[in-house]
């Protein structure tokens, strides 16, 4: 069992049956302690599920919270693969949803775990929140008195032992992004870094000078011109990385991640958390509602695909099989940006739409969140690498994260 706690849910109401998307509004008292939590204006999503074929295990992250914080990532990666490989026959599962608290840095686990798994396993999660967490699986893995927990993985695998007659669950990844890139392509040149923030300065081609925060920011907004409308601003960095989990090869990857533009003056470019090295080009993005709303009909569509392939899949009948009637849909699960919501596009429901428009009745809920995880790849933001190869994009900004779920029973011999 995983306690989330979130910046809003996305569900029914048990007490009017109506579909609703609601975020907390944290009031000042709220922020600073004032009021306590059974005062405080909230509500709970219970989501409760059971998948044909698959086991569940949680397995913790741990760090040492004596002296330097050290996330245990290595530990991490063995663990899930000693939890798929003891009910599976393969260490990796398949599949994964991970909460990490709002205090940890998710972007180099999410690095390490995109090189241990393979592109089958799917990732989504909430990347920035508060958790409480109890298995009941007796896993190997042992907390040690001077470690703590930075996030958990609720990891699905494939049943070795998994009844005769079982059919299939499978999953579907989809992603709504919310921003957009605007400017000119940069590159970091002096870099510093302090617990939670990077401070830099930065070179484009067409000039010879160093550009410090505040000459950057002008150059996106005589980008912007009267476009300006108080938008949040994000730099995406595109970072060469070495990535191995313990004595195994090293392989080097590349990642696009996202940094929140805190402000800029004439030394530097501010923003959140670290990890980003001198020479790493970057490109800045600005939420955009429209991009968002086009970005969500086509989820829609690619929904509205997935209903027809099933529709198609249960009228087809082979050689010794039947499968009328049989492949669906049954659940779906949402992790949306808390910057999202009736506020950003104007009016409720936006985000929940592509479901529920496509899949009515079927069981569907969510979650608002600081830091929606889903892996995928630069093109989901329609660019591609200019210099080649694959850039992985695991965590998201103004984004929703939707895990679809369908169902499909063996084929019966045909009577």
């Amino acid at each position: 069992m995983i306690i989330n706690v979130s910046e809003g849910v996305i569900g029914r109401d048990v007490r009017t049956d109506q579909f609703v998307e609601v975020q907390w509004e944290v009031t000042e008292e709220e922020d600073h302690g004032a009021v306590s939590p059974e005062q405080a204006s909230r509500g709970i999503m219970l989501t409760v599920g059971f998948f044909p074929g698959l086991k569940a295990r949680i397995v913790p992250l741990l760090f040492q919270h004596k002296g330097r914080r050290i996330l245990l990532v290595d530990d991490f990666v063995m663990d899930i693969k000693e939890s798929a490989s003891a009910v599976s026959d393969s260490a990796s599962p398949a599949g994964i949803i991970l909460f990490a608290d709002r205090k940890t840095d998710i972007k180099p686990v999410l690095q390490t775990i995109e090189y241990a798994f393979p592109e089958e396993t799917f990732i989504v999660g909430d990347g920035g929140s508060k958790f409480l967490y109890r298995s009941g699986s007796r896993n190997n893995i042992t907390r040690t008195p001077d470690s703590s927990c930075a996030a958990v993985a609720l990891i699905f695998a494939r049943d070795r032992n998994r009844p005769l007659g079982t059919g299939e669950t499978q999953f579907h990844v989809m992603l709504s992004t919310g921003i957009s890139p605007v400017g000119y392509t940069y590159r970091a040149v002096s870099v510093k870094c302090n617990k939670s923030s990077t401070w830099l300065t930065a070179s484009r081609e067409t000039l010879l000078e160093h550009l410090d925060g505040q000459a950057i920011l002008e150059d996106i907004y005589d980008e912007l011109g009267d476009r300006i409308q108080y938008p949040a601003f994000y730099i995406g960095v595109t970072k060469r990385r070495r990535c191995s989990v313990g004595m195994e090869s090293v392989r080097r990857m590349q990642f696009h991640e996202f940094h929140e533009v805190l402000g800029g003056n004439e030394e530097y470019l501010f923003v959140n958390s670290i990890g980003i090295k001198t020479g790493e080009p970057f490109h800045f993005y600005m939420s955009d509602s429209k991009a968002a709303l086009s970005s969500c009909n086509k989820v829609s569509d690619n929904l509205r695909q997935l209903k027809l392939d099933c529709d198609c899949r249960n009228n087809h009948v082979s050689d010794g099989g039947c499968f009328c009637n049989k492949r669906k849909v049954f659940g779906g699960i949402i992790f949306s940006c808390c910057g999202r919501g009736d506020s950003f596009f104007g009016h409720p429901g936006v985000d929940s739409s592509p479901f529920l428009n496509n899949f009515p009745g079927v069981s569907f809920g969510g979650t608002y969140c600081a830091g929606e995880i889903g892996r995928g790849n630069l093109k989901l933001y329609d660019q591609d690498n200019e210099e080649g190869g694959l850039i992985h994009c695991s965590q998201h900004v103004y984004s929703a994260v939707y895990l679809v779920m369908s169902y499909c029973p063996p084929p019966t011999p045909q009577q």
